[in-house]
């Protein structure tokens, strides 16, 4: 019999991710437009996203090995009090110190937190859910986040404009706190291990079993996990770090016309998630091309805009709908490439082969950040190349993966069978 999707412990996951994504969402939405007032510089701006992530690359196979060994409805509760507690602190130390160094030790603590949630919240959605209702639950994680990345521009913009930065931390606080009190309610199995082993042993041993599962078992995973990070650097470049500095510094539009342009690519967010959950009996590997190439597409009209004499406004709207799609097929090409990783791979692996996927897909993130600062900053006249250039990058490297997704395709096909 099928069992239903909401169970009580899937229903409780999706309202601490609510509630946690709204409080980190909204904060860092205020603090990039506080850091592009204060400092005014791509660069600047792109060294602080790039610092917050590292910890992240470097923590998260150590997230996955303890998703996997420590019961991970602890884990979340623990990591999103203390999320609360650093939060509190910084605000404090706002009035104490320089506030730029400040914002940047935040965000690099958020990120160490976040190294070790992320892989343990994905590895609770195959342990919650039932193997027909894995592409379906994650497509529910990802619709709560992009509902999340629609509403939080919204409410930063008017927080931040009306109230300054301040109560955008007291209001993360709360939301912290609460997601910690809603995972109390989680309740999972979780089978301690017998053999005391020191921790050094069991860093190594389960870095060994996850490279071998993905060298040796999985290969093709690891090819999918390469190629999403190639692409993943471009995408940090663009949307993450020039999208931002194109609306506020070089057509010096204010915060609410980004936070709303950040709230139509959250729409965007939830209609590609939501077209996976419809459509996961007819999506194929082979569409994950034609989504590479669609957003390759998607830029080149950015840049075209910026090359024409148009007014501001109208280079802001054909930049917004053009991002809103290629949101659309990230969204789209991530909910999907994840739940085929996770049909892959076992349970017992879970954790770990998770934290390697986020580590893999975010390792070009702060390279594309650095890079991508230092070109708005140098090419602020003509900032169409670089997105022009970018755009028949990603096309070209969309059509030469057409090949690797249709052998792909068939792998799972033969994998699923056995």
């Amino acid at each position: 019999m099928r069992q239903k999707l909401f169970t009580h412990n899937f229903t409780f996951l999706i309202l601490g991710q609510l509630s946690s994504l709204i409080g980190n969402y909204t904060l860092k939405f205020a603090l990039s437009m506080y850091v592009l007032e204060q400092t005014g510089s791509a660069s600047t701006f792109a060294g602080l996203l790039a610092l917050a992530t590292l910890p992240t690359i470097l923590l998260s196979p150590l997230g996955g090995i303890l998703a996997d060994r420590v019961n991970r409805r602890d884990i979340m509760v623990s990591l999103d009090a203390l999320s609360g507690i650093s939060v509190l602190i910084a605000c404090v130390a706002m009035s104490l110190w320089n506030e730029i160094f400040v914002i940047g030790a935040l965000l690099i603590v958020l990120s160490v937190l976040g190294a070790f949630e992320s892989p343990t919240v994905q590895a609770c959605v195959p342990q919650m859910l039932p193997a027909d209702s894995i592409v379906k639950g994650n497509a529910v994680v990802n619709q709560v986040a992009s509902i999340t990345s629609l509403v939080t521009p919204f409410l930063g913009s008017i927080f931040y404009t009306a109230f300054g930065i301040q109560p955008v931390f007291y209001a993360a606080v709360a939301c912290f706190f609460l997601t910690a009190l809603l995972e109390c309610f989680i309740r999972l199995e979780h089978n301690k291990s017998r053999r005391k082993i020191g921790i050094c042993e069991v860093v190594k041993g389960d870095v060994s079993v996850s490279t071998r599962f993905l060298l040796k078992e999985q290969p093709a995973i690891l090819k999918l996990l390469l190629l999403s990070a190639i692409v993943s650097l471009f995408v940090a470049g663009t949307v993450v770090v020039g999208f931002p500095y194109l609306v506020r510094t070089v057509l010096e539009l204010s915060a609410a016309h980004y936070g709303i342009a950040e709230s139509a690519m959250g729409i965007a967010s939830i209609l590609g998630s939501l077209c996976v959950a419809v459509l996961s009996s007819r999506l194929l590997p082979r569409h994950l091309a034609i989504v590479l190439i669609s957003f390759g597409l998607c830029l080149i009209p950015c840049g075209t805009a910026f090359l024409m004499l148009l007014p501001a406004f109208t280079r802001y709207i054909l930049l917004l709908a053009m991002l809103s799609l290629s949101q659309f097929g990230c969204s789209l090409f991530s909910t999907y490439a994840i739940s085929i990783i996770q049909k892959l791979t076992p349970e017992h692996l879970m954790g770990k082969v998770m934290s390697c996927v986020l580590t893999l897909s975010m390792c070009a993130q702060p390279i594309g950040h650095i890079i991508y600062g230092a070109l708005f900053d140098c090419f602020a006249n003509c900032t169409y190349l670089i997105l022009i250039f970018s755009g028949v990058v990603v096309c070209a490297i969309g059509f030469t993966s057409t090949g690797f997704f249709k052998c792909f395709e068939r792998y799972c096909s033969e994998d699923i069978q056995r």
